[in-house]
C-alpha cells in the first residue's frame, strides 16, 4: 500500500505550503509599502498636516483611514494621491464607521479617572455608575443637572473643570471648599445661589484641567460612562438611561 506521505506527496505539499507563505510575505510587503507610500506623499504634500500616527485598511477596497495627532481622521487612496474629511458609512448596516472609531478613540478607561478630585453624588441605591466634567458658568450644564435629577440609582462623579471664565475658578474652589460640596453644586446649579468663598487645598482643579487636556476632554458637560463611553454635551434623560443600560465595563 502507497504510504499517504510518499516523498512525491510530501514534495508537493511543500510546494503548496512554500507558495502560499511566499503569498503572506507578498501581501504583507504590499500593505507595508502601502503605508509607506500614504505617510510620505501626505508629510510631503500636506507639510501642515498633524503626525500620522496610525495608517490602516477600511472596509471599502481602495480606502486607507489615516489617524493624526489629536485623533482626528482622514481617508486617502493607496498612494495618498487624495484626502478626504468626513464620515465613512455603512449603507448595509446602517452605521457611521468613522462616529463609531473616533468614540473608541476616544473612550476614557473608567478605572483611570483619577476619582479622588471628583465628589460624589449618589441617586437611590446608587448601582449604576457615570462621571461627568463640568463648569459652573456652563449652561448645558446646567440643563443637564437638572436632567440629572430625574436619574435614579446612580453614582456621578462630578469633575469641576474651570476652563470658560476666571469666574469659573472662583465658583469652583467656591464648591470644592465647601463642607458639603454636593450641597453647595446643587445650589449653584440647580437654585442659582452664590456659594460662599472658602478655603482648601484646590490643587485638583489644576489637576482636573491637566487631565483634561491630555484626554482632549474640551468642552462641558463631558460625560463618562464605565464601559469609557465618551459623550460631549448635555443629553436628555432619555439619554442617559440608555447609555447606563448599556454601559458594561470593558
Amino acid at each position: 500500500m502507497t504510504s499517504f506521505f510518499s516523498p512525491s506527496s510530501l514534495t508537493r505539499r511543500s510546494g503548496i505550503c512554500a507558495f502560499g507563505l511566499a503569498l503572506s510575505l507578498l501581501a504583507g510587503t504590499s500593505a507595508w509599502a502601502q503605508e509607506a507610500a500614504i505617510r510620505k506623499n501626505l508629510s510631503e504634500r500636506l507639510p501642515t498636516l498633524p503626525k500620522i500616527e496610525e495608517v490602516s485598511k477600511t472596509p471599502m477596497n481602495g480606502l486607507f483611514e489615516v489617524r493624526v495627532t489629536g485623533n482626528d481622521i482622514f481617508y486617502t487612496d493607496a498612494d495618498g494621491s487624495y484626502l478626504i474629511q468626513g464620515s465613512l458609512i455603512d449603507t448595509k448596516a446602517k452605521k457611521n464607521l468613522t462616529e463609531e472609531r473616533v468614540e473608541k478613540l476616544n473612550a476614557v478607561a473608567f478605572d483611570a479617572l483619577p476619582l479622588k478630585d471628583a465628589f460624589t453624588v449618589v441617586h437611590g441605591n446608587g448601582k449604576r455608575k457615570m462621571a461627568v466634567f463640568e463648569d459652573p458658568n456652563c449652561g448645558f450644564c446646567k440643563r443637564f443637572e437638572r436632567d440629572l435629577q430625574k436619574v435614579n440609582d446612580v453614582t456621578i462623579h462630578v469633575f469641576l473643570l474651570p476652563i470658560l471664565s476666571p469666574d469659573s475658578v472662583e465658583k469652583s474652589k467656591a464648591v470644592w471648599c465647601a463642607k458639603d460640596k454636593r450641597k453647595a453644586w446643587a445650589d449653584m446649579m440647580l437654585q442659582g445661589k452664590n456659594v460662599p468663598a472658602g478655603s482648601c487645598d484646590t490643587a485638583a482643579l489644576t489637576r482636573n484641567i491637566e487631565f483634561a487636556q491630555k484626554n482632549r476632554i474640551s468642552g462641558t458637560p463631558t460625560i463618562i460612562f464605565v464601559d469609557g463611553t465618551r459623550v460631549p454635551g448635555a443629553i436628555s434623560t432619555q439619554q442617559v438611561e440608555k447609555y447606563l443600560a448599556e454601559a458594561k465595563v470593558l
